[in-house]
């Protein structure tokens, strides 16, 4: 019987946590962490995304800000509102939400942030930092896989851990992040031109997907008692539901879960590790700046 490795009620726990730490801070007169969001153009899934940060520091007394910036915003104008970002001391951290406008160089805006505030770990300085083992802000899907994985205690030591992607973002860091003392697994790393795919994962104590396809990872591609992260999520249109969509993954789990030991449900699993992630950076951030 799979068991499910639940991000959401993990995700509870941990903003409780957070929230206690914070009233504590507080009472003792320090300045609540603040959490900023700059907001380019009127994409809906990043509004949506933007927004439910917001809730989420609101929810553990965070102060948030949300900088929106037109569609047709340069990236000259960008680089002046991350310059006053950087030098506002009441801001801890902040993410500029992705994707920019065509106009706008994202890595030039990337790396422009403050490695000190930069609180979604994907400057140049903080990759390099997490690559050397040093003290960094780790993105924060990975860190919500390895925070799911270490709170139920998967065992990692001498594992063999499939990562199934290569984007900067998931796939590359966190097998960086398993391969290192604390974790210890023996990563193996594939994405769209690994032959043998099936071959590979099959021999996967714990399986990570985020390949970005829906349903991609069927029951012949696992092996009996693995440990299954599935990071994909895809809307499908389903006249049955009320929204008009479903959600899925990139793993088939009406198919592979069976297989499981443990298993990330779709929505429900990392995503919401994903946002906790980021409020434990912005305290960490906060805690940097206020001893």
């Amino acid at each position: 019987m799979v068991q499910l490795l639940d991000g959401k009620a993990l995700a509870l726990q941990i903003k409780e946590e957070i929230a206690n730490e914070v009233r504590q801070r507080t009472a003792e007169g320090l300045r609540a962490p603040h959490l900023a969001a700059v907001l380019v153009g009127d994409d809906g899934a990043s509004q949506t995304y933007v927004a439910s940060k917001e809730k989420a520091s609101h929810e553990v007394g965070f102060t948030s800000s949300v900088y929106r910036y037109p569609a047709n915003t340069t990236e000259e104008q960008l680089l002046d509102a991350i310059k006053f970002l950087n030098e506002d001391p009441e801001i801890d951290g902040y993410i500029v939400q992705l994707p920019l406008p065509k106009q706008i160089n994202e890595q030039h805006i990337i790396d422009a942030i403050s490695p000190d505030k930069d609180v979604d770990g994907f400057t140049s300085i903080n990759v390099g930092r997490m690559i050397l083992s040093e003290d960094a802000f780790v993105s924060a899907t990975p860190m919500g896989i390895c925070t799911l994985l270490k709170r139920y205690g998967i065992e990692t030591q001498g594992k063999h851990c499939v990562v199934v992607g290569r984007s900067n973002i998931v796939g590359t860091p966190v097998a960086n992040l398993l391969s290192r003392k604390g974790f210890d697994c023996t990563v193996t790393l594939c994405h769209s031109k690994t032959q043998n795919l099936a071959e590979i994962t099959r021999q996967a104590d714990i399986l990570i997907v985020a390949i970005g396809k829906p349903e991609f990872i069927t029951a012949d591609m696992v092996k009996e008692g693995a440990v299954l992260v599935d990071v994909g999520i895809h809307r499908i249109p389903d006249d049955t539901k009320k929204s008009g969509y479903r959600i899925i993954g990139d793993v088939k789990h009406s198919e592979v879960d069976s297989k499981c030991s443990w298993s990330t449900p779709v929505p429900g699993g990392v995503g919401p590790l994903t946002i906790v992630s980021l409020l434990q950076n912005t305290l960490k951030a906060n805690k940097k700046n206020i001893r």
